[in-house]
């Protein structure tokens, strides 16, 4: 089972760079302990620019266009512990800053040094886009309206038929939003831009609709969007529960379910408006 989950280049960074993620884990993981962090779904949606930050840092990664002392940090796992450590940092010193606050400062903080970060990685892929005369930003565009569509079209029908679904609020519509991103983003890339899927579990999914009599008419990844959809919508149900009896644990695993989607459908756009 891990390897039909483990992508390809899934590798540790070199000693040193992993012996000093695993220290800022710890540091995070004790510090956000000791101060016992609230958390609601403003906090969670401050982690939305972090999400696109680690995206458009493993884009860069893709291409080959992070500087020699960054790129072991972009890789595949690292990048999720490079910014789970940087984020975590940020939001102890704006926990430890606005101590009184009922936290909507503390979040503010947090989203925008998450902005600071991303908008300066994204610019730079464009920018390599653009050098390297592979920008194409049109198929990510149509991906991400459509994306933002059929998210949204999951959600309203979600609600409507389970209507307790509600209680997860926001942020459970980001995890639904966000799966959708994923899926329909790695269907335009399979069908559209011939990119392929690095995921085993995820290609043989598209390898099985790519077997089917519809694959040449609707090509092979909309059996993924399916899944995606479906699976990310009952977690959500399923968590919806859990939020109402404990409101952090269930907002944090809804941030957990939103980020698995959002992160990869992220750099997925990125990379296919860079590398053409």
């Amino acid at each position: 089972m891990t390897i039909l989950l483990l992508p390809e280049g899934f590798a540790l960074p070199p000693a040193p760079y992993l012996v000093a993620l695993l220290l800022g884990v710890a540091v995070v993981g004790i510090g956000a302990r000791r101060r016992d962090l609230a958390v609601d779904e403003r906090h969670i949606l401050a982690f939305v620019p972090w999400m696109l930050a680690g995206a458009s840092t493993h884009a860069l990664y893709v291409v080959d266009a992070l500087p020699s002392m960054l790129r072991p940090l972009g890789g595949t796992p690292a990048v999720y512990a490079t910014v789970a450590v940087v984020a975590g940092l940020v939001w102890l010193a704006a926990d430890a800053t606005f101590a009184d606050d009922t936290g909507k400062r503390t979040a503010r903080a947090l989203g925008v040094a998450g902005l600071v970060a991303f908008l300066p990685a994204c610019g730079a892929g464009v920018a390599v886009g653009l050098s390297r005369g592979t920008f194409a930003p049109v198929w990510p565009a149509i991906a991400l309206v459509v994306s933002l569509a059929v998210g949204a079209a999951t959600w309203v029908v979600l609600r409507r038929t389970v209507p307790r679904v509600e209680a997860a609020g926001v942020v459970g519509a980001l995890a639904v939003v966000a799966h959708a991103l994923d899926g329909v983003s790695t269907a335009v890339g399979v069908d559209v831009l011939g990119f392929g899927e690095r995921t085993p579990l995820s290609r043989v999914i598209i390898e099985t609709a790519a077997g089917l009599p519809t694959a040449e008419v609707i090509g092979a990844g909309w059996l993924f969007v399916v899944v995606k959809l479906a699976v990310a919508s009952v977690v959500v149900v399923l968590l919806a529960d859990l939020v109402e009896e404990d409101p952090r644990e269930g907002a944090l695993l809804l941030g957990f379910v939103a980020a698995v989607g959002l992160g990869p459908g992220a750099h997925n756009l990125l990379l296919f408006a860079i590398a053409g």
